[in-house]
């Protein structure tokens, strides 16, 4: 951005035309200095961003809507609590284009929702989140009193003594993991080298075997699933074709032509089978040719 473009960004540039008796650059330009926020400024209103207090669920859609989510809302005086003013927050929702109205409570330091949504009431357990319940206003005045302190000097003791274990415990973990940060971001670096050091090595492996994706460490039951795989080779095949053609074949002498017959039968069967496999590795391949393939069936057929 050039020196000049920035000067007008920042409302610094002064045009030759504009002279002192005009007034400001804002009433030389005939706008507002909030510009588009103030646009309803003439009915008490101005533009803020206005951050969502606590979760919510919308009442156009039933979404919820998280603390600390932000709006463009129209704020703008409703009332007083004495000489503090009441403000009022209208925004649509981003969900449903719901309006949302949530006014301020001087009196209780809280936000009311007026209308358009519901406040989302979350509840725990005080024994699960391991805290304390604290005294009510009620019970600060009393401690306030010796007598009531003495009365209950015994009960506070024995609470102290069920709370102490896990008072103790907490201060453990949190002197474990805040001990010393330069260990524990040490050991978490280590951890992390470690860790990307065996992603290499895993995907160093599957590149050598003409893989694209990362194998997982080998398992025990997967190597024990696989030695119970047996796959039958070339051999097995062989071997099981001479035995088959050896039963078929007669053990006299006088039927030679049936066993010569048989055995072209058999190289028939063969060379069909080839055929049959070139063909089909032609078409996966994309290099399938009709005139050549038909002209070596017929040749076949002639022999």
């Amino acid at each position: 951005m050039s020196s000049l473009a920035a000067a007008r960004a920042d409302n610094f540039y002064y045009p030759p035309e504009w002279t002192p008796s005009q007034g400001s650059l804002n009433k030389f330009h005939g706008q507002h200095a909030l510009r588009e926020r103030a646009r309803k400024l003439d009915q008490g209103i101005l533009i803020i961003r206005f951050e969502m207090p606590y979760n919510i669920w919308c009442g156009g859609c039933n979404s919820m809507i998280a603390k600390g989510v932000r709006f463009n809302a129209e704020k703008k005086q409703v009332g007083n609590y004495y000489s503090t003013k009441i403000w009022s927050f209208a925004m649509k929702s981003a969900c449903c284009k719901h309006e949302i109205v949530i006014q301020t409570d001087p009196k209780n330091c809280e936000y009311v929702i007026i209308s358009g949504a519901q406040r989302k009431i979350e509840e725990y357990d005080i024994e699960d989140a391991e805290t304390f319940a604290l005294p009510a206003d009620e019970e600060r005045g009393k401690l306030a009193d010796p007598f009531y302190r003495l009365e209950h000097q015994e009960e506070d003791l024995q609470k102290k003594k069920e709370a102490e274990p896990v008072l103790v415990r907490l201060q453990r973990v949190s002197d474990a993991r805040h001990s010393d940060d330069y260990a524990l971001n040490k050991a978490l670096r280590a951890q992390l080298r470690n860790q990307k050091k065996r992603v290499a090595e895993e995907e160093a492996v599957s590149r050598k075997r003409g893989l694209n994706i990362r194998l997982l460490p080998p398992a025990e039951e997967d190597a024990a699933s696989a030695a119970h795989v047996k796959f039958s080779g070339k051999f097995d095949k062989n071997r099981k074709d001479k035995r088959a053609l050896i039963n078929a074949a007669s053990i006299f002498s006088g039927s030679s032509g049936s066993s010569t017959s048989s055995k072209r039968q058999l190289g028939l069967e063969s060379k069909r089978r080839r055929i049959s496999a070139a063909a089909a590795s032609n078409i996966l391949g994309g290099g399938f040719k009709p005139s050549s393939w038909s002209q070596s069936a017929v040749t076949s057929r002639r022999r």
